[in-house]
């Protein structure tokens, strides 16, 4: 697959082990079949960016794969999410986080979750402002059903390199520190796309996810 070249590539020239790079296949607006595709082409972990469009799908998969929910996800919304997703990437609000803990709860379930950061500081992106990234480690760190993993990030829609890097090198400065306070588990940079990957790869990340260089342009 051409991915596997390309992530190859990128770890080669940025001195990384490409097996230290998780690849979730982003499945938004493709059918089930996809998910199955991924799966057989060696891809088991699958991303969703709603609720409602990806419960009938993983209904028709079924439990082939680890689910991510990659999209914006409304408090209302935590209930359905943690009986969906393994993991739900998205954390982008105290209030949020409290109705995962509490949902998580009534199924007697531990939901592993990333902080959402907007480290592009684009007013059109959801997620946490840095300055307020190592606080709600802290707190949600006390939660009994949640297993904070790491943080997420989405790049600058820009087509400048230097400035998508430098905004993936200050999620990952911010990774860094949350790591001496949430502890081992917090192992999880998820950064990068189709189209910046590499840039990604480059700044430590340690989580791709890629859906059109996988199953080509999404349906309308």
């Amino acid at each position: 697959m051409e991915l596997h070249g390309r992530i190859a590539d990128a770890c080669q020239r940025y001195n990384r082990d490409a097996d230290d790079i998780t690849v979730v296949a982003i499945t938004k607006r493709f059918s089930a079949a996809a998910i199955r595709t991924a799966v057989a082409v060696g891809i088991h972990n699958v991303g969703e960016s709603r609720v409602q469009e990806a419960e009938p799908k993983i209904a028709e998969a079924g439990p082939i794969a680890r689910y991510h929910m990659v999209g914006h996800l409304q408090s209302n919304k935590a209930g359905k999410a943690v009986r969906l997703f393994d993991v739900i990437q998205s954390v982008d609000s105290l209030k949020l986080a409290v109705e995962i803990d509490r949902q998580a709860g009534l199924i007697d379930r531990k939901i592993e979750c990333l902080i959402e950061v907007n480290c592009s500081g684009e007013e059109q992106k959801y997620g946490i402002a840095p300055d307020l990234c190592a606080d709600l480690i802290r707190q949600i760190g006390d939660f009994p059903n949640i297993v904070l993993a790491g943080l997420m990030t989405v790049g600058p829609h820009v087509d400048d390199e230097d400035v998508i890097r430098s905004a993936y090198r200050h999620c990952h400065d911010l990774f860094q520190r949350g790591r001496e306070t949430a502890g081992p588990q917090f192992n999880t940079l998820s950064m990068g796309m189709s189209g910046d990957f590499a840039s990604a790869i480059a700044e430590g990340s340690t989580m791709i996810r890629v859906g059109t260089m996988i199953f080509g342009p999404r349906p309308v």
